[in-house]
């Protein structure tokens, strides 16, 4: 295994992590295969235990190693079932759209936890991946030690350890924040909304991905702003080359985008490709918003490097949160918004001020506490098999053509159906037999998306799941069926004839 053989420029234990890789989807290391134990790789590499220890992780987050207690690594056993080609690169109007998708939207919400509904729908993680026990034991702790919190007014831009703790958590993305600059906030939608009107007004357009997150366009239609959708590739993200495009032709004021494990393709944008980006941006002088929310969820370590950490310019905003990987019921969030902070700190007040100083104070304990990146790990491993299971259960029940992603990580499939099969009707049938899945007209300010969903795989997983996916699949395709059936002779009778 001569791992010094690859790019220099690559971190030690990434190399060895893509060496090994190639030899199991290779198949030079079968299947149940036992790795090296980590001493034996470290003598044969000439590397250090802890560079082997990290390479086989990385192996094991990206699900192509297991770890067996008291007996090493082994190759995990190759998915079964048959692979579906992934959707295709997007293709969006060219013009920018004004932003409705408000009922659709307080439908599925309403339907998330209701009595005899499986959700699918929205992306809430299920209290069960997270260690329950250590949120309320640092909940307590805060209220304990900083009570005084409890009768003072909060400042508006956060708990200086907060601040500091997401500082040191922001050198994984290759950041180096000053902790002054960041403000605190309600969860990261609200990050969002303070960037964009830190640098918007009504009216303005507004660049981002298609499809996009439902959340974005909720915030763009509340702040009259027009959407501008962007091609994009459902495992590179973004098109760079498109966005150049539409910077030359379109008045854009603002791009507003997620690189890593993108809502709701899962696409991971190459680092490459975020340089580009960056390049493009300070060419231009069009600030950005960065949203990293999904960051500590990808698999690889290049996956979770900022855009912002090639801005030179101060142009990138960058916001992210804690509710998909540490306590999602905190509703803590941030933003550091490189040269607008001056501007996002004017703007902060009228979105009500501070928040709980308690909360704040046990999400700064929970991100510097040492069991933090273990904690994230097992969240890759608990996600990472259903992901997989989901897949299969889409290739074995929907109707044939059907297309999904494969993303890196994350907790989120995007499924692309026939033409004929109008996800609408099939979230209304679907619905009816007690399950919520999020139709792919959501995604977007237009209607291009309508054969389209998202399944949320966050949340509980069990038969109950497993089964509801493979109905949502049956009742596609009699959707299929029945659009491919010929009308009846009655039904073409009553058609109006032409004038």
């Amino acid at each position: 295994m001569d791992a010094t053989a690859a790019d220099a420029s690559r971190p030690l234990y990434r190399r060895l992590a893509e060496h090994l890789a190639g030899a199991i989807r290779g198949g030079t290391l079968p299947a149940g295969a036992r790795l090296p134990s980590v001493r034996q790789a470290a003598r044969e590499q000439l590397v250090s235990v802890a560079t082997v220890l990290q390479a086989y992780r990385a192996l094991e987050d990206e699900q192509l190693v297991q770890a067996r207690p008291k007996s090493g690594y082994f190759v995990a056993a190759a998915p079964r079932g048959v692979r579906l080609a992934e959707p295709g690169t997007s293709s969006p109007p060219e013009a920018p759209l004004a932003v409705d998708i408000a009922s659709l939207y307080e439908l599925m919400i309403q339907m998330l936890g209701a009595p005899g509904v499986v959700s699918l729908g929205a992306a809430c993680p299920s209290s069960a991946l997270y260690p329950g026990a250590r949120i309320r034991r640092a909940v307590s702790q805060a209220a304990l030690r900083h009570r005084a919190l409890l009768t003072h007014y909060p400042g508006s831009f956060g708990e200086e350890a907060l601040r500091r703790a997401i500082a040191r958590r922001a050198l994984g993305m290759g950041l180096t924040l000053d902790a002054r600059d960041i403000v605190a906030t309600g969860g990261c939608n609200e990050a969002i909304a303070l960037g964009l009107r830190a640098v918007t007004r009504p009216g303005d357009t507004v660049a981002l991905e298609s499809p996009t997150s439902f959340g974005f366009l909720q915030i763009l239609e509340a702040q009259g702003l027009r959407a501008l959708e962007i091609p994009t590739h459902p495992r590179h993200g973004l098109s760079v080359d498109a966005l150049a495009l539409a910077l030359q032709t379109q008045p854009v004021r603002a791009l507003l985008a997620v690189p890593t494990l993108q809502n709701p393709l899962g696409a991971c944008m190459p680092v490459g490709e975020r340089r580009r980006l960056a390049q493009l941006l300070a060419r231009h002088q069009v600030p950005m918003i960065e949203d990293v929310i999904y960051n500590d969820l990808a698999e690889r370590d290049e996956h979770r490097r900022a855009v912002k950490s090639f801005d030179t310019e101060g142009l990138v905003m960058v916001c992210g949160s804690f509710a998909k990987t540490v306590a999602p019921g905190l509703r803590v969030g941030w933003i550091e918004a490189g040269r607008y902070s001056a501007a996002v700190k004017r703007v902060k007040p009228a979105f009500g001020g501070g928040n709980t100083g308690i909360v704040e104070m046990a999400m700064a304990e929970l991100l510097n506490q040492p069991g933090y990146e273990p904690g994230l790990r097992r969240l890759r491993r608990a996600i990472g098999p259903r992901m997989a299971e989901a897949r299969e259960l889409v290739a074995a029940h929907f109707p044939r053509g059907s297309r999904v992603t494969d993303p890196a990580g994350g907790i989120m499939l995007w499924v692309e159906m026939p033409t004929a099969v109008d996800s609408i009707e099939l979230f209304r049938r679907a619905l009816a037999a007690g399950i919520c899945v999020a139709p792919g007209t959501m995604f977007s300010a237009s209607d291009r998306y309508r054969h389209c969903l998202r399944l949320s795989l966050g949340g509980d997983w069990d038969d109950s799941h497993r089964g509801a996916i493979a109905r949502v699949g049956a009742l596609a395709c009699t959707l299929a069926a029945e659009a491919a059936r010929p009308a009846t002779p009655q039904a073409a009778n009553d058609e109006p004839r032409a004038a």
